[in-house]
């Protein structure tokens, strides 16, 4: 095998982080996947069954001509069976194998679903490539454009591609049936097809008068009810099971168990979004996609619920106007929010063509729903989805919650309870600082060790970038590259991470850090100082400061303890050039046509060196999106810990 996960070790390392409570329910998960190997239930009979949820008369009309070009061009494109996943560039998808994967050129194996062991990348090829196409996110595009255009072509491609799906993924057959979050996101792009399709005469005759159809929207939801990810795995996975579960229980409700299905599921819905969320707003897990994603199941569970009528509980929707907020608060001047954590591309729902602003999309729903304040950044680009959620959804004011819900009155720059802290300047100048927590739950999963660390931008460019994620299974030596310490802009000491791996999405043990001053009100000087445990007996302190008049970042790394190896990082963003000479950096970068530059100054007592694309070991890789990855300049200071006046590193942007 080519990953850890899996091994003995690892499974004894995965247990150590279970309470008691997780264990037995894993083994009466273990119980039922023996029992439902030989006892195979038959769908309950469905007469009469109608869908009753389509968008109201003229939302279609409300779409931004500009977003129907972008659209249609999508759609267009996929019709042509070209799409580009995870940086594997397709063009099969006129007639795809489901079990394909295109980067390994493997094929998944088939047999009873839980047999297959998909986190083997020898054996089943790439699993985020063979589940990405079967989330039908895809479809839900070709839905939209028949919804904006009326082309039928659209419409027949989608139900010839549902028709071969539900052909060659029968219940419990393979791999597209072995993890909840597919499973749920999946049944969330059916509802959606369903809904979009409305006007295609064949749209009934695809769905509800479809008795395969019913067979595996009735499976997937038996599935989901009786595999629920838990405890230390209920992070994101188990809210896009619930909204899935939801979404398809109030838009299929045509079995006699679709009401237990949407009461249980609205009660996992409202407990794991109040628990995967901070009070301020931010999610807990601490990496920003899925942040994003949180938000937009849970938009569209809140649009199911409205369409059908069916009452949500009020946590549900303070949550997601917190996380709202929350992101209006975070985002720099374009519009891009922190690059923290793990980020796998991963989205709710997709209906929108390439082009359109992922964060600018979530504001401007957000702004249809709960209404902006007055600090929020301005949203310029337009989307599909925005006017066909706004639609379903009812007004945040209308619900009777709204009055009584006090929302910050200037812009938040510092959260306590997630140890995030922005520091802003003149020219767009935006700066992240970690304090927080490593992670979320027991096993931190999608958490990088990078505490302390900051990410710096001018004008929305990558000047100290976080480095990002690249991948999950297969390529075990860059993803511990790309979620250590060393990958991130903070100080590593002997060689070792702040936190301890026992796996790809498994921390054994996590480094401890609070901030002690996060001073965001002076319009002069901004300051952030805090500290981490993770190299115990010694202590990292790092302040940073931020001077408006003088444009200038200082950086101030600090350890008490015994004498350690050091060595310090600094990620360059890909579109910045450095010239190092000695302890100094001159950077150059372009934006918009125009000549940027700063300087910097490095510390004195380190040795410095510059690497860019090395792969022996990996140093120096920038990866923009999940599966992708590129050369960037990484400065890198080594020595010791030895000086009592601490490391300090001064970045100048000049005029």
């Amino acid at each position: 095998m080519t990953v850890s996960a899996g091994s003995a070790g690892w499974y004894l390392r995965r247990l150590s982080r279970m309470g008691p409570r997780e264990v037995g329910g894993r083994v009466g998960d273990a119980v039922r996947r023996r029992r439902w190997r030989s006892v195979r239930p038959d769908r309950p009979r469905v007469t009469g069954a109608r869908f009753t949820t389509p968008l109201p008369a003229g939302t279609v009309a409300e779409v931004p001509p500009d977003a129907v070009k972008r659209l249609v061009a999508e759609a267009d494109r996929l019709m042509s069976g070209h799409a580009e996943y995870f940086g594997v560039v397709r063009d099969d998808l006129a007639d795809p194998d489901w079990w394909y994967d295109p980067k390994t050129g493997r094929r998944a194996p088939g047999g009873y679903a839980f047999d297959v062991p998909y986190r083997d990348e020898d054996a089943v090829g790439d699993v985020k490539q063979i589940w990405e196409l079967s989330r039908h996110q895809y479809l839900t595009v070709l839905a939209a454009a028949y919804a904006v255009t009326g082309d039928e072509r659209y419409a027949e491609r989608v139900a010839g591609h549902l028709r071969s799906w539900w052909a060659g993924n029968a219940p419990l057959r393979g791999v597209h049936w072995t993890s909840g979050i597919e499973l749920g996101i999946r049944l969330l792009s059916w509802v959606w097809i369903r809904r979009l399709l409305d006007g295609w005469p064949g749209a009934a005759a695809l769905f509800e008068d479809n008795p395969v159809a019913l067979h595996q929207i009735w499976h997937h939801q038996r599935w989901l009810a009786a595999f629920p990810s838990r405890g230390s795995s209920a992070n994101n996975h188990v809210i896009a099971e619930a909204a899935g579960q939801f979404a398809a229980a109030c838009a299929f409700g045509w079995f006699p168990s679709s009401a237990r299905w949407r009461a249980d599921a609205l009660r996992s819905l409202e407990r794991h979004l109040r628990g995967n969320t901070f009070p301020s707003g931010l999610n807990r897990e601490l990496a920003t996609e899925y942040h994003g994603l949180v938000l937009e199941l849970g938009l569209a569970a809140v649009a199911e619920a409205d369409a059908a009528g069916v009452p949500v509980p009020a946590s549900v929707r303070l949550v997601l106007l917190r996380m709202t907020d929350a992101l209006a608060a975070v985002v720099d001047g374009r519009l891009r929010p922190p690059r923290q954590g793990d980020a796998d591309d991963g989205h709710g729902l997709v209906v929108d063509g390439a082009g359109t602003d992922r964060w600018g999309s979530l504001l401007a729903t957000g702004d249809a729903v709960f209404g902006r304040l007055a600090w929020w950044p301005a949203v310029t680009g337009t989307d599909v989805r925005t006017p066909l959620l706004a639609a379903l959804v009812r007004p945040y004011a209308k619900t009777g919650t709204g009055p009584a819900v006090s929302r910050p009155a200037s812009r938040p720059a510092h959260f306590a309870d997630a140890g995030l802290t922005i520091l802003r300047g003149p020219e767009e100048i935006w700066c992240r600082c970690d304090g927080g927590p490593h992670g979320f739950l027991s096993i931190a999963a999608h958490a990088h060790a990078d505490a302390l660390s900051i990410e710096v931008r001018h004008d929305g460019v990558d000047v100290l970038a976080d480095p990002g994620t690249f991948c999950y299974h297969g390529q075990p030596e860059w993803r511990r590259y790309f979620r250590s310490t060393l990958g991130h802009n903070t100080l590593q000491l002997d060689d070792g991470d702040q936190s301890v791996s026992g796996g790809p999405f498994l921390w054994t043990r996590h480094a401890g850090s609070r901030v002690l001053v996060a001073d965001t009100s002076g319009a002069g000087v901004a300051r952030w100082c805090a500290e981490h445990d993770g190299y115990a007996p010694s202590v990292h302190r790092r302040r940073v400061e931020l001077t408006a008049a003088s444009r200038e970042l200082r950086v101030v790394d600090e350890v008490s303890g015994p004498r350690r190896a050091a060595r310090l990082a600094f990620h360059l963003g890909p579109a910045v050039t450095a010239d190092l000479t000695g302890h100094r950096a001159v950077l150059t970068w372009t934006r918009d046509g125009e000549d940027r530059s700063a300087v910097l100054d490095l510390p004195g007592q380190l040795s410095w060196r510059a690497h860019r694309g090395e792969t022996g070991p990996p140093l120096g890789w920038y990866s923009a999106g999940f599966g992708r990855r590129e050369p960037a300049t990484t400065l890198v200071g080594t020595g010791f810990t030895d000086g009592a006046e601490g490391f300090t590193t001064v970045l100048g942007f000049r005029g």
